[in-house]
This record gives structure tokens, sequence and C-alpha cells, in this order.
């Protein structure tokens, strides 16, 4: 299965799980007197329009190379990360807004079955934070980690909201609010996993420098490769699932420049072959001294 393929199977795995969630919880917040729940709710909806969002995304990048787009469409998906993040400062907004507002406002106690409902959500959102966060390690794919955090996220804002019941109803009368106060304190988990989210899809965008390790892998096997003496420079940038390559390799300096045009091709075939996560490599041949 290719990493697009792989990809793709995680988002739809998402996508149902977000929107089965999120009438579960809606339905159990509104029965069982759960602003908390019914703000986990608000959160799984917004995470299925991010879900699709991330399906786009990932379709889209993958698209191949075309004479307007040379190195493919590959930053399509850290601009979908964007959005993703967007959607999740709307819902945290949201979701801390109405906490605020029911705070000051007295209503009955949240059911105690409401608790078996969110024990099953935990478990169930931590187990798709794993599976989803898997593939995009598999994959390369920072909206598809996006979307893992997401499940992750959620599954906070779920013990957030267990505990914020548990004690309404251990306290019961004047404590009603501890709901909503587990309600606004999830708002602010959000966010900050916004920022999390947000961070290395900024570093894709403008190129950091962060794959040492990456670069490590590339200069042993280009050691492997015969007539290629040492490597100097080793520039990476990510787009999409693609790591593209810039390496400069010393070879010996009395070979021809048809040799030299050779070696580079050599090069390039074995690093394409024994790491497939490479996309574009561009190889600079550079003379050797004494060799």
């Amino acid at each position: 299965m290719s990493n697009e393929q792989t990809a793709i199977k995680a988002t739809y795995f998402s996508i149902v799980g977000n929107i089965s969630l999120a009438l579960i919880k809606g339905l159990a917040g509104f029965f069982g007197n759960s602003y908390a729940l019914i703000a986990d709710a608000i959160e799984s909806t917004t995470d299925i329009f991010a879900s699709f969002l991330v399906l786009f995304g990932i379709k889209y990048s993958n698209r191949p190379a075309d004479k307007n787009h040379p190195y493919g469409h590959g930053r399509a998906e850290p601009l979908i990360t964007f959005l993703v993040v967007g959607f999740l400062i709307t819902s945290a907004t949201i979701i801390a807004y109405e906490s605020i507002n029911n705070i000051g406002t007295s209503h009955d106690l949240p059911k105690s079955w409401t608790l078996y409902v969110l024990g099953a959500i935990i478990i169930w959102k931590e187990y798709s934070f794993r599976v989803v966060m898997k593939r995009s390690i598999e994959t390369n794919s920072s909206s598809l980690k996006a979307d893992a955090w997401h499940h992750r996220s959620d599954a906070i804002t779920s013990v957030a909201a267990f505990i914020g019941i548990s004690i309404a109803l251990i306290l019961g009368k004047g404590y009603e609010s501890a709901d909503d106060w587990a309600a606004l304190f999830a708002s602010g988990f959000i966010l900050f996993n916004s920022y999390l989210i947000f961070r290395p899809a900024l570093g894709e965008i403008m190129d950091e420098h962060v794959y040492d390790d990456l670069i490590e892998k590339i200069r042993e096997v280009s050691q492997q490769v015969e007539g290629i003496i040492d490597t100097e420079k080793c520039f990476i940038r990510k787009a999409g699932m693609k790591y593209h390559v810039d390496l400069h390799a010393i070879v010996n300096a009395n070979i021809t420049v048809k040799e030299g045009h050779e070696l580079a091709h050599k090069l390039k075939d074995t690093l394409t072959e024994k790491l497939p996560e490479l996309g574009h490599v561009l190889i600079h041949v550079e003379p050797g001294e004494n060799h």
C-alpha cells in the first residue's frame, strides 16, 4: 500500500469516528445535562470538517508534478494544516464563550451515566490518536499528524469533562458549574494544541532546517556509492510526504565531466532506491583535493 493510500485510509477512519462520536456526545450532553459533553460534541463536529480538509489536502498534495508545479503539489498539505488549526481555534473559542456564560447560570447536575459514555469515548479517542499518529509517521504527513492531534485533544477534553462531571456529582448542589469549568479548561488545552500543530507546519512552509537524522542517512548511503569520496552541503525541504534534497558530492578531481555526470546519476538513483521518502534529488559534483 502506498503512502497516499495509507494516509487516505487513516483519514476515512477519522471521519467515521468523528461523525459517530459527535452524535453520541451531543445526545449524551443534551439528555445528561452536561455542557462539557456538548462542548466535546462541538469539537468533534469541527473535527469532521477538519478531517475532510485533511483528506482533500492529502489527495491534492500527491498530484504529480506538472509544467506549472515542477516540484509537485506537496506544499498544499501544510496549508491545509493551517486551515485545520483554524477549525481548532474556532471550536475552542466557541467552547470558552459558552462555558463562561454557563458558569454564572444555574442549571441541573449532570446525569451520572454520562461518566460511562465519557469513559468509553476517552479510550476510543486515545486509540484513534495512536492509530492515526502511527500512519502520519509512516507517511511523513503533517496534515495527518494534525488530524491525530485532534484525536488526542478530544481525549483530553473528554478527561476534563469526566473530572468536571465527577466533581459536580460528588459535591452535589452548588457545584454544577464544575462541568462548565472543565469545558473552559478543555478550550485552553485545544488552543495550546493548536500551536503545537501550527508550529511544524509553519517550519515546513519556511524550509526550516529540522532534518538532521535524514541528512545523516543520506550521507551514509552516499558513501556506499563507488566513486563518491564524501559529501558536503546537504539541504532538505519537505513538500507533502516527500523530502527534496540538494546534495554536494565530492569526487575525484581528475575524472572527466561525463564520468562525474554518470556518478551523480548513480548517486541519485541509489538514494531514491534506498530512501523512498525522497522526492527530487539534485546532485552537485565537487572536485576532491589530492585524489
